[in-house]
């Protein structure tokens, strides 16, 4: 797999990070900051380094499970693992300037 084409499956996958929603904030998680790093190996497996907003967030059983389902839609890939981390803490200054503007921190 060339370079361009794992750039390609990197961007559909932030577009479909970019569809999932925090439910107690209306942003994307991919602005909100909660998106680490997407990983795709060469046998077209995805990786996706995430946080929570905190370690008791509501949601913390159910996001990376929708993460997982919506990413595995994409016809080229063949399995996604989530992995959920604390390490760094998120924090407001982790979201986009665009989620910024969205929630009136601008």
């Amino acid at each position: 797999m060339t370079d361009k084409e794992l750039d390609e499956i990197g961007d559909k996958i932030v577009r479909v990070l970019k569809t999932i929603y925090d439910p107690e904030i209306p942003v994307d998680i991919y602005e909100l900051g909660l998106i680490y790093d997407v990983f795709v190996s060469e046998e077209n497996n995805a990786k996706i380094l995430m946080t929570l907003t905190s370690p008791n967030c509501p949601v913390a059983e159910t996001l990376p499970v929708e993460v997982e389902d919506k990413v595995k839609t994409l016809k080229e890939i063949n399995n996604c693992e989530v992995e959920i981390t604390f390490d760094p803490t998120w924090t407001s200054e982790m979201m986009s300037e665009e989620a910024k503007l969205e929630l009136g921190m601008l």
